[in-house]
């Protein structure tokens, strides 16, 4: 018990546990079991909203950012939309991330390595970061709107 605790926020489960310990023997055995289900629902709900929120935090960290270029934009005429994304990232795991952002399923997934260029600035030299690009190719007749978060 640290010397902080008493002002640290206590979860509905923390809350519900101290109110089964509080309360007298003979009530105890209904009251628990009252507790219980209360206490596996909280669980339950929780977990499911925490996996809706992995997964919407790991979609976030997968597509860094649609890539806008007149290349991409000509692109779009084919229903083909360019996304950088993670270097780790798989293609699989692209269209997951496509499905929960956009809410399209998307046809087909090509990925390319992009090597970042040599620049200089004045005397000195430096190399841009190698980034993935994923070019995403949905159905006909779907879309997605990239430039209004942009």
């Amino acid at each position: 018990m640290g010397l902080l605790d008493r002002w640290a926020k206590k979860t509905e489960k923390e809350q519900l546990q101290q109110a089964v310990a509080v309360e007298p023997t003979k009530k105890s055995a209904p009251a628990k079991a009252a507790v219980a289900s209360t206490l596996s629902k909280i669980t339950k709900k929780s977990e499911v909203v925490e996996s809706v929120v992995k997964q919407s935090l790991i979609a976030d960290k997968i597509l860094v950012r649609p890539l806008i270029t007149e290349k991409s934009a000509v692109a779009q005429g084919l229903n083909k939309y360019s996304f950088i994304v993670r270097r780790d990232s798989t293609k699989g795991q692209i269209k997951k991330a496509i499905l929960e952002v956009y809410g399209v399923n998307p046809k087909s997934v090509n990925m390319i390595n992009v090597s970042g260029r040599w620049v200089r600035f004045g005397r000195s030299f430096g190399r841009r970061s190698d980034y993935k690009k994923a070019v995403v190719t949905l159905p006909a007749g779907k879309s997605i709107a990239v430039h209004e978060g942009v």
